[in-house]
């Protein structure tokens, strides 16, 4: 319950703190000490009040003024390193809807930081060594992800510097001072992207009972649902990630804010990631109803503007109208006690070198990836693919043309093999002498053509992914996918990643290579299956056929 009352606030939370030396304030009058200074500090003397007022209260503004001075220059210096990043990190909050709360994240901090001013003002800003350690965790997480061709880890590697240097540079016991501000930065690095296939999920079970309920006949299909007189896709974009990620960093906000309790907190981040995904099961549902009582098009429509400017605002304020009650903490009640963040420190350093040191620290990771980068494998200059006893070379399909997506791959070869039974398998390989930004084997946007729609994953095939994919027409087909990076097999995107990474920070061959079985009809699965049996060793199979050997 919210307390009856305003919390009476601790004398040493407004406390100026205690330093070497007073000087007096003498008044023309016996006054009431002001409340934000504790303890008696009366001095009598007859016709006047003498209050003393520690000289240590207030750190001396000019210490400030150059830490912050220097810090500024640091971080300046941090965006320029990493200046590519940075205008990524930029473009995808302007230009992503999934990504479009990042946008509030700088000035919520900012307003975060000016809601301390007057408990910051009474800490002296040291330069602190330790600090730099993460500014070199930032770097070091940058140049995994430059390796490995991995956004998140080069966004996050940026935060990190930065949180580092005002750690370095304003010292352990400010950073403590800006705890929460500094932990909220990073929800401006866009991640949850992997939530999207499990929230998809969820979503359509939501809405297949629903649509029973108000007797519109439906059945599914992976993420398809074909209900009364049309086909949905439950896609990447309905699935709520967007909805989840903003409520999380909203919650978060209101968590840190207006909560002391733990267990409230808990509560209150609960209701913020299961509620957006209730709702947005409601909101699918609601979309293929209107649809069904109307037209798919006024559905469209509805579907928009419902979700795009009023549905998520009324679920966010209903969360925040039913945790009001429970708020446990004043609005003006300070966000820390400055008296117990006073204590000595150790491990100092002078304001210029640490400066100095902040910026050459986070300057290494790009010096070390201009150092390894450019190292692409020898390729031949022409592949081919290979010949198998039991299967000839065929046209391809005429129906529904499928062919992987690889931009700047070095080879690419397309194929279709039919053996005596008729069945038929496309064989489809992508090759790249070494991967670089937007020149990848797993990026968004590469791999299955954008013409068609994902439907399931299914087990795997000797070791390969299996995805389930349809087009207009409507054709459907299964496809297996393998990759090859640092001379290991893999199906696993992230496996991809780890390697290629390795492959890059080691001085390995950086040859990498995709292999993609593709069938159709209802026997596509035991086709693959009986095609990569014939081709024996699946690691011989893909180098020989993409020169990596």
């Amino acid at each position: 319950m919210r307390p009856a009352g305003r919390p009476r606030r601790r004398g040493s939370a407004r406390d100026p703190g205690a330093g070497a030396g007073d000087r007096a304030l003498r008044l023309g009058r016996a006054a009431r000490a002001p409340r934000h200074i504790a303890g008696p500090r009366r001095a009598g003397a007859v016709g006047g009040v003498t209050v003393a007022v520690p000289v240590g209260a207030f750190a001396p503004a000019s210490a400030w003024r150059a830490h912050e001075a220097a810090l500024a220059l640091a971080v300046l210096a941090i965006i320029a390193l990493f200046w590519a990043d940075a205008a990524d990190l930029a473009r995808i909050w302007w230009t992503s809807t999934t990504y479009g709360h990042c946008l509030f994240v700088p000035p919520v901090v900012g307003w975060l930081v000016w809601q301390r001013r007057r408990e910051l003002a009474q800490l002296t800003p040291i330069a602190w060594w330790p600090g730099l350690l993460g500014v070199a965790a930032g770097g070091f997480a940058w140049l995994l992800g430059d390796a490995g061709g991995v956004a998140l880890l080069r966004h996050l590697g940026l935060v990190v510097a930065l949180q580092g240097a005002i750690v370095a540079l304003l010292g352990p016991n400010v950073a403590r001072a800006l705890l929460f501000p500094l932990g909220y930065v990073l929800f401006a690095v866009p991640f949850g992207q992997d939530m999207e296939p499990p929230l998809q999920r969820v979503t359509v079970a939501i809405v297949m009972p629903l649509l029973d309920l108000v007797g519109v006949p439906a059945r599914v299909d992976g993420v398809l649902i074909q209900a009364g007189r049309y086909w949905f896709e439950v896609a990447e974009a309905c699935s709520g990630s967007k909805f989840v990620l903003a409520m999380l960093a909203f919650g978060t906000l209101v968590a840190g804010t207006c909560f002391h309790s733990w267990r409230r907190r808990a509560a209150f981040m609960l209701a913020c990631v299961v509620v957006p995904v209730l709702a947005n099961g409601v909101r699918a549902f609601g979309t293929i109803w209107a649809a069904e009582l109307t037209s798919i098009e006024a559905a469209a429509g509805f579907d928009h503007i419902v979700f795009g400017w009023v549905f998520f605002a009324l679920v966010m304020a209903g969360v925040l109208a039913l945790a009001w009650p429970w708020f446990d903490r004043a609005p003006d009640e300070p966000a820390f006690d400055p008296a117990q963040l006073q204590g000595p420190v150790r491990h100092r350093l002078d304001l210029l070198p640490a400066a100095l040191l902040v910026v050459a620290t986070g300057a290494a990771a790009p010096a070390w990836s201009v150092a390894i980068g450019g190292r692409a494998q020898s390729l031949p200059s022409r592949i081919y693919l290979p010949d198998l006893p039991g299967w000839t070379r065929a046209s391809l399909s005429r129906t529904a043309a499928w062919e992987p997506r690889y931009l700047g791959a070095d080879h690419r070869l397309l194929g279709r093999y039919v053996d005596g039974r008729g069945r038929a398998v496309d064989m489809a390989v992508a090759v790249y002498g070494v991967q670089e930004e937007g020149r990848e084997l797993v990026a968004f946007g590469v791999g299955i053509d954008e013409r068609w729609r994902r439907v399931a994953d299914e087990a795997p095939v000797a070791g390969g992914s299996v995805t389930r994919i349809t087009a207009p027409g409507p054709v459907e087909r299964t496809v297996a996918t393998w990759y090859r990076v640092g001379g290991v097999t893999t199906a696993d995107p992230a496996r991809v990643k780890f390697e290629t990474a390795r492959a890059r920070l080691l001085g390995a061959r950086q040859g990498a290579a995709a292999l993609h079985l593709s069938a159709e009809g209802r026997q596509a699965r035991e086709t693959i299956e009986a095609f990569a049996r014939d081709l024996g060793d699946l690691d011989r199979a893909i180098d020989r056929t993409a020169g990596l050997d």
